[in-house]
């Protein structure tokens, strides 16, 4: 049956929203004729603020994820989003960026600067001086695409890490606008922030922001100790459960909000009867032989092989399993124009072939693995199907997927492994089993103890993740951003 919530109160911003974010929520993609076409894309922010924009009105800003390709390309992508929206009070606004702009700000300074950093991998980082040059050259066209369609009360919401340095450019003009951000990825501390060389200019450009949003506690503080540490004249005091920074005679609060899912439609969906004879079909196809599921995008960051290793010692060190587990690893294909994707994506491809070569038996394979992206009720059968989710990323901001099984597990069963360091791992250690993701023989100790938990354990393990994610779903984490740009002193769900 499934389960529902009452939001009694939706919190709307006050004045129009403008969203502004690297991608838009369409993909534009071409049809079997070579026209082109929008389709809605997925995912927590877009269920989140969609509605508020339909209802209240607003304007999403982004890019198309594609560079342009002459005005003839770029009207005709402007009149199919146009369509999309056709009777609604909402607008997508495209920003075009050029192929040489793609590659140095996007695949450049973003994912080879921001990213890797970011995620304490400093040693990953390409500290290119043009990447750089082309993060503020596309930042100020972010910023002007902003200030011509948005007006003086609008409320501006922008983002992640792609776009730290828009508020910058957009208070050189309006400077008592309403601008706020949200960090999708983790903030990480002092010591690695400090191998940044611009890292003043784009602290000073984040306190531009009257809102500045993180994911976890932890990023909180991050932020926090590399303002104290590189903005020396900047002012720190806390207030109940955020911090008030003062720098420039600007005032800015930093508090964190734990981004979630829209828990009642994985819930229903997973509650369906098709996805529910889709569970059933995949486990017959397995013999009784139990599963453990990875779902992860293609990233370093997410462990996936560090996850192979540790699921072959636990073939090594407990071969009882052998016969009774299967990892079922699906792997999302992405930014494979770097170099250094395509090489993890061959170097998953050798552990699993390594593997299942060496412990493969009649009717059994170790591991299956999916490189492709799966539909809503194939991934939310798998959900179901498993016997336990294997979810350890190096370093992640919140890693949607362990709430989203959560709300798939419709009889209360099964068992989630978290990494210690993914952002949800606050929310759900009370009923997660918590791993460091280095730590080969303890992850293979850990799948073991799952295999082996009895099921009224599993039942109140999960009851209780279930409830939280319930609770703190996408619409709270919405209403509470909102509640704390209006100044109310909204605690943090940790």
């Amino acid at each position: 049956m499934a389960e529902h919530k009452e939001h009694a109160t939706e919190v709307a911003p006050r004045h129009r929203l403008v969203v502004v974010s690297n991608r838009l929520p369409v993909s534009i993609k071409k049809d079997e004729e070579g026209h082109l076409t929008a389709a809605p894309s997925s995912g927590g922010l877009v269920s989140a603020l969609t509605p508020i924009l339909s209802e209240h009105g607003g304007i999403w800003i982004g890019s198309t994820g594609h560079a342009s390709n002459g005005e003839a390309h770029d009207a005709e992508v402007r009149k199919v989003l146009s369509s999309a929206t056709r009777g609604a009070l909402v607008r997508y606004l495209p920003v075009f960026l050029s192929g040489e702009e793609q590659t140095n700000f996007y695949e450049g300074f973003s994912n080879e600067i921001l990213w890797p950093l970011f995620h304490d991998l400093q040693s990953r980082c390409n500290f290119a001086p043009r990447y750089w040059e082309f993060y503020k050259r596309v930042n100020q066209r972010f910023a002007a695409v902003t200030l011509k369609a948005s007006q003086p009360n609008d409320m501006i919401w922008i983002q992640d890490y792609q776009l730290m340095d828009v508020a910058r450019q957009i208070r050189l003009k309006r400077p008592e606008g309403v601008l706020a951000f949200f960090m999708h990825i983790p903030f990480p501390a002092p010591d690695i922030f400090e191998k940044l060389p611009w890292r003043r200019t784009i602290l000073e450009g984040l306190l531009e922001h009257d809102l500045l949003g993180v994911q976890t506690p932890r990023d909180e503080r991050n932020m926090v100790a590399c303002i104290r540490t590189f903005l020396p004249g900047a002012e720190v005091e806390r207030q109940h459960d955020y911090r008030i920074v003062t720098y420039r005679s600007r005032r800015s609060r930093i508090q964190a909000f734990p981004i979630s899912i829209d828990f009642e439609q994985f819930a229903q969906g997973a509650a369906s009867p098709e996805v529910g004879r889709r569970a059933f079909e995949i486990r017959r196809q397995l013999n009784g032989v139990r599963i453990a599921i990875g779902v992860d995008r293609l990233d370093y960051t997410k462990g996936i092989p560090e996850r192979l290793r540790a699921f072959a010692r636990l073939l090594r060190d407990y071969p009882a399993t052998r016969g009774h587990v299967s990892l079922y690893q699906v792997v999302v294909p992405s930014r494979e124009s770097i170099v250094g994707y395509r090489r993890l994506m061959h170097e998953i491809e050798r552990l699993v072939a390594h593997i299942n070569g060496e412990y493969s038996q009649p009717g059994w394979v170790p591991i299956h693995y999916v490189h492709r992206s799966l539909p809503r009720k194939e991934l939310l059968a798998l959900y179901r199907a498993a016997s336990l989710a294997l979810i350890t990323p190096l370093k992640d901001g919140m890693n949607l997927v362990s709430k989203e099984f959560c709300a798939a597990r419709t009889e209360n069963d099964g068992v989630l492994i978290l990494s210690e360091f993914a952002g949800a791992a606050p929310e759900l250690h009370r009923g997660a089993l918590l791993v460091n993701p280095y730590d080969e023989l303890g992850i293979a100790e850990t799948i073991n103890r799952a295999l082996a938990m009895e099921p009224t354990e599993q039942r109140r393990r999960m009851m209780r993740m279930r409830a939280w994610v319930r609770r703190h779903d996408i619409l709270d984490w919405r209403d509470s951003f909102f509640a704390a740009l209006d100044g109310e002193p909204v605690a943090t769900p940790v």
